[in-house]
């Protein structure tokens, strides 16, 4: 039976395999889609035994969900490093909004797989905790960073789904080419812009 010591070669280090885990099941997202994911193929390219991976993941349900949480935690550090200041609320969203859409753009196994519900644990609180602070980040471009922390049910963020709504069904679209085919990057397009200037965005707007 194999071990997880570290080997000449291996992509990890002691200690480290289940980031190596995450890494090699993103390979295999990557080249294959969720359909064509394999547990067992993402042991075998970080060079441990098919039996690994259900230490750290329990199955394929398990490993998906990690990578899942991973990747909205990527996406939060982006929408929280885009800069802010010196911008009107219009000017925010926008810049936020094209950062999303760049992430998407980059990401593109990932982003799919984010939104396959029934391909993991959607409930699971470490994955809940970067959903929501996702939704944060664009929160407080809506309404400020001094604005009143909220849960997932308080009106206050109506607009805010609104909005991210908007975005990701552009992206959405734009990726799959539904729209804007004559412009095969989706920040190339003007569309997003055009569609966020019909949005009623005002900062504390309660509704």
């Amino acid at each position: 039976m194999m071990t997880e010591e570290p080997r000449t070669g291996d992509r990890y280090h002691h200690g480290n395999l289940r980031a190596a885990l995450l890494d090699s099941a993103l390979d295999v997202l990557t080249e294959g889609g969720v359909a064509g994911f394999s547990m067992r193929e993402a042991a075998r390219r970080a060079g441990v035994s098919q039996s690994a991976p259900k230490h750290h993941f329990g199955d394929a349900r398990g490993l998906l969900g990690a990578l899942a949480t991973r990747a909205y935690r990527q996406l939060c550090e982006r929408l929280e490093a885009v800069e802010l200041s010196g911008r009107d609320v219009r000017e925010r969203v926008t810049a936020l909004a094209l950062e999303y859409v760049a992430f998407a753009r980059d990401n593109r196994a990932l982003f799919d797989l984010m939104w396959r519900m029934t391909q993991f644990d959607y409930d699971d609180p470490e994955l809940a905790e970067q959903k929501h602070r996702a939704l944060c980040a664009l929160d407080r471009v809506l309404r400020g960073t001094d604005a009143a922390p909220t849960s997932g049910e308080d009106p206050a963020l109506v607009q805010s789904y609104a909005v991210w709504s908007l975005v990701h069904g552009y992206t959405t679209l734009a990726l799959e080419g539904a729209i804007g085919e004559e412009a095969a990057d989706p920040l190339a397009n003007d569309l997003l812009p055009a569609m966020l200037q019909l949005v009623d965005v005002r900062p504390g707007d309660p509704r």
